[in-house]
């Protein structure tokens, strides 16, 4: 972080507070999905979860912002109540790790919707290996989990890729990023 600017240490710290309201307002979603179709129900949303490391990295475009963005909205969901305490927080650092590892095949270069939906396809699979672990998933049918694992990463690659997308589109089209390498982006995309 010792080249990151300011503005982008501000922007990726707000973007994770604004994502740990919202990662605390979707557990009741998950929740209601989970009562009514068992523990897959989650997975269907699950790609939520990852939003914020996919948008920093898209929007910044800096190593480390999936990871730090995932990390600091995880510590802020804990210091707002989440009842996972503090073993949240390592969950986050797993998800940011899985994101942050699609940019990195990359060497930082490419960020087309393919590759921002591999961050959320990658998201997915770290954060299944650590909650077949932490959630007991062992004891659940070998097709079941397969199938928890195919529909995390669908949600991962729709919901943190596709959307995750539009939503940094959506921002930089307003000219809030301008100064950011998407906004950059957008700008030598409107002039040629």
């Amino acid at each position: 972080m010792k080249n990151w600017k300011l503005k982008e240490i501000v922007v990726l710290s707000a973007l994770s507070v604004v994502f740990a309201v919202v990662y605390l307002a979707f557990l009741p979603v998950g929740k209601l999905l989970s009562g009514l179709f068992g523990p897959i129900g989650y997975d269907f949303i699950f790609g939520i979860w990852f939003i914020v490391s996919i948008i920093a990295a898209y929007i910044l475009r800096r190593p480390g912002a999936a990871f730090l963005s995932e990390t600091i909205a995880a510590t802020i969901e804990v210091l707002l109540g989440n009842a996972s305490g503090p073993l949240l927080i390592v969950t986050g650092m797993v998800q940011g790790l899985g994101a942050e590892s699609a940019f990195a095949l990359t060497r930082y270069r490419s960020y087309h919707l393919s590759v921002l939906m591999l961050a959320g396809i990658m998201a997915a699979v770290f954060s299944f290996i650590w909650g077949y672990f932490q959630s007991g998933y062992a004891v659940l049918s070998g097709g079941y989990v397969a199938a928890m694992l195919i529909i995390r990463m669908i949600s991962g690659a729709l919901i943190s890729g596709v959307f995750g997308k539009a939503v940094a589109d959506g921002l930089a089209r307003t000219g809030v990023l301008s100064s950011f390498a998407l906004g950059r982006e957008l700008r030598k995309k409107r002039a040629s």
